[in-house]
């Protein structure tokens, strides 16, 4: 190959053709490589821009393909559907996130009417009690993991209501990192181990979320003493993302989800995690299960903040935004029911690693919103449990819903299902199926050009910097300490905490002063 091409240069300069110099050089250096015998691909020889797979130039790594500003998004960004969906199957066995976890089993009740609200089933009435299964779990590390380090806590219910199985995903923070599931891969990657040491560095961390001011809000959790809590009975959870609640007369209101701990919120600090960790890798596990076996039964009650679509524009911030909170003195928490765990499971690889959850499985009353991290999510998290558990991962007993259900999935890996029809299609004159009775759906019209943008109401600085204003002054020094020694690592760059600061002096200007005291530096705005 190499001797065709210098042959081919040869020729065309007997020929009187002109091949510039650039040319040469590109054609010298293939040639280089081909004589190295180099046939596979080497970051040594890496683009200084992002590319597809197939090498060609991608000019907006940043901002998912959208209908307009927000979304929704559109299945033809295929850049963001190849990366998320590498992204997915980067690891085997375990999860690519959320490997450590614990499962256990009961029921939701539902303790108010929420019908002007939703048309769900499953809210259809008070006392209306629905089976479920939670898992809850760390998100960055290892499924060997020990569970009292500082990091978000996954809070995933699967509901097995008659009308099918909703999963309601969340973490025990309110906000996340990024607002945009084209970045999710990356901000999973600088939380995960260094690839060439696979050691956890925080200026991995760092120098990725520089570009991210709006990640602050969570780091303000994270940093916060809430950032390790001291079992999975005491906490929070939270749905993160934005929903949609459709009643009967197809009224749609956006919701966010809480849970709250009806034994109350407890966590550890440093020095008590060090000693409970240094007994007990699994404690939040063996605090679950040995709680529901001695009759222990945790227990959450379910609250839902409701905001009118139609009033979003008051506020200074997109609602839509899952790096943001809404404010509970304006759009105060409405009671919806209880969570009650009252068995453990009865196999761990069965009921919990086989346990797979997705944000895409609603039932009618419940819906998406435009919220961009959820319109990613909607794809990703079926598409890594088809990848993980194969592409009948629905048919395993904890994941398949308990009410009667018909598709035409047939056949591939692992179809354990018993067919007795002859007819695999639908619509057919051979077979009684057909569709089901219309439900509301959010149908509001949708308009707006193909476009790669960041949301217009950003507002990234407020949010945290009240958080930390609300703190005692004892709470307040322990987060500044947090920040001083993640900040002061080695191999954290003079210009990354420069920058880290400016934020920080952005949210409250003492705030910035008191971690550049720490770190002998000048707070630069």
């Amino acid at each position: 190959m190499a001797a065709i091409l210098l042959s081919a240069v040869e020729t065309l300069v007997a020929r009187d053709v002109f091949v510039d110099m650039s040319t040469c050089a590109v054609i010298i250096t293939y040639v280089e490589i081909l004589e190295k015998k180099m046939f596979r691909p080497s970051s040594s020889f890496d683009t200084n821009f992002t590319t597809t797979n197939a090498g060609a130039p991608v000019w907006n790594d940043d901002q998912a393909l959208t209908v307009g500003s927000r979304g929704p998004i559109l299945l033809e960004d295929y850049h963001l559907i190849e990366k998320v969906a590498h992204f997915a199957r980067e690891r085997i066995p375990e999860r690519v996130v959320h490997a450590r976890g614990a499962s256990a089993k009961g029921f939701f009740e539902c303790t108010h009417d929420v019908t002007h609200l939703s048309c769900a089933d499953f809210l259809r009435a008070p006392g209306v009690q629905t089976p479920v299964i939670v898992r809850f779990s760390t998100v960055i590390h290892e499924r060997g993991s020990p569970e009292t380090i500082r990091d978000p806590r996954g809070f995933a219910v699967k509901f097995y209501t008659r009308e099918g199985n909703w999963d309601l995903l969340g973490n025990n923070f309110p906000v996340f990192f990024i607002r945009d599931g084209i970045k999710f891969p990356d901000v999973i990657h600088a939380f995960k181990p260094n690839p060439k040491s696979h050691i956890q560095e925080y200026w991995r961390v760092f120098d990725f979320l520089s570009h991210h001011p709006e990640s602050l809000h969570t780091f303000f959790f994270l940093f916060d003493d809430v950032g390790v809590p001291s079992d999975y009975r005491h906490m929070e959870g939270f749905g993160v993302n934005t929903y949609t609640f459709i009643n009967k007369e197809g009224k749609v209101n956006y919701v966010k989800f809480h849970w709250k701990p009806t034994c109350g919120v407890k966590c550890l600090l440093e020095d008590e995690a060090i000693v409970v960790g240094g007994k007990n890798h699994s404690h939040a596990t063996q605090d679950l299960y040995d709680s529901i076996a001695a009759g222990n039964h945790p227990e959450w009650k379910l609250f839902v903040q409701v905001m009118d679509p139609d009033q979003e524009d008051r506020y200074d911030y997109d609602p839509l935004d899952d790096t943001k909170t809404w404010p509970e003195d304006l759009l105060p928490l409405q009671p919806v029911g209880r969570l009650v765990l009252n068995r453990n499971i009865d196999n761990f690889f069965a009921e919990n690693e086989q346990l797979a959850f997705g944000p895409g499985l609603v039932v009618p009353g419940i819906y998406y919103s435009d919220d961009k991290m959820l319109q990613c999510r909607v794809f990703a998290y079926a598409d890594t449990q088809r990848y993980r558990l194969g592409p009948n991962y629905l048919m395993l007993p904890v994941n398949a819903p308990k009410c009667a259900l018909h598709n035409n999935h047939y056949d591939g890996a692992m179809n354990f299902m018993q067919r007795d029809e002859e007819v695999d299609y639908f619509p057919s004159r051979h077979s009684t199926l057909r569709h089901a009775e219309r439900f509301p759906i959010p149908n509001r019209v949708v308009t707006g050009r193909r476009e790669k943008t960041v949301i217009p109401k950003q507002n990234d600085f407020k949010q945290p910097g009240e958080r930390y204003r609300s703190w005692e002054s004892d709470r307040q020094e322990r987060f500044v300490r947090r920040w001083a020694e993640a900040l002061g690592h080695p191999k954290v760059s003079y210009e990354l905490r420069s920058i880290w600061i400016s934020y920080l002096s952005q949210c409250d200007a003492t705030l910035g002063q008191r971690v550049a005291n720490h770190l002998n530096m000048r707070p630069n705005m």
